[in-house]
């Protein structure tokens, strides 16, 4: 798919203060923590002035805000655009916007409204696949449907959340946008291989077993 023309594919000099103060603002956020980064680091990453930085956004917690809005907005304008499938959308994400990609990720440790909004984006996303693929196994409205769409995407969040751990074990920045492929392979890895475990005795006995136990925990429902 073609990315289209935006702030990370231009040089800082061909951005508005506005913008520049964002992307720095973002960059900050993501390494620092949103606590611990100051609009002076943010100012002098941008090259302005404090002083310019709260005559566009006010305050911290407003350049927060504006930051949460650009990468959800960056986002979830990304993930409309990739296939529904789950992994699609990592992808797509990933061979994307690295800066906001690298916010998020830093978002969703720290916690705000806009990570818990994109997560039950995601959740919703995921069970909407999952309905509509397999629809006796997921029931739409159901507690299964609802509850496999939230573990599978904090499964895949998490992919994002621990991008540092799997940098350092996979010997690549895995963020990086030349790297998108590199969590995204490995993910369609190990989906090939439970598959082919799921096919097994064993994988037969477990799928047996926990679907004994979903029927006892919802024979009273």
């Amino acid at each position: 798919m073609s990315r289209p023309q935006g702030a990370e594919d231009r040089p800082p000099e061909d951005l508005t203060a506005r913008a520049r103060i964002r992307d720095a603002a973002l960059d900050q956020f993501a390494r620092r923590g949103v606590k611990s980064a100051t609009l002076k680091d943010i100012a002098e990453a941008a090259g302005v002035s404090v002083g310019l930085v709260q005559h566009h956004f006010r305050s911290k917690d407003a350049l927060r805000e504006a930051c949460d809005e650009h990468v959800m907005a960056s986002l979830v304008h990304r993930s409309k655009d990739e296939a529904a499938e789950p992994a699609a959308v990592v992808a797509g994400m990933l061979a994307g916007s690295e800066r906001s990609v690298r916010y998020l990720a830093r978002a969703l440790v720290d916690g705000s409204p806009a990570a818990a909004a994109f997560f039950d984006g995601a959740v919703r996303t995921t069970e909407e696949f999952l309905t509509g693929t397999w629809p006796d196994r997921f029931p739409p409205g159901s507690p299964r449907a609802r509850d496999a769409a939230a573990v599978m995407s904090a499964m895949h969040a998490g992919t994002i959340v621990l991008h540092e751990y799997l940098t350092r074990l996979m010997g690549r920045d895995v963020l990086a946008r030349e790297h998108a492929a590199a969590i995204v392979t490995a993910m369609a890895d190990v989906y090939t291989a439970m598959g082919e475990f799921t096919r097994s005795e064993a994988g037969k006995r477990m799928t047996e077993a926990a679907a004994a136990h979903h029927r006892q925990e919802h024979e009273h429902d």
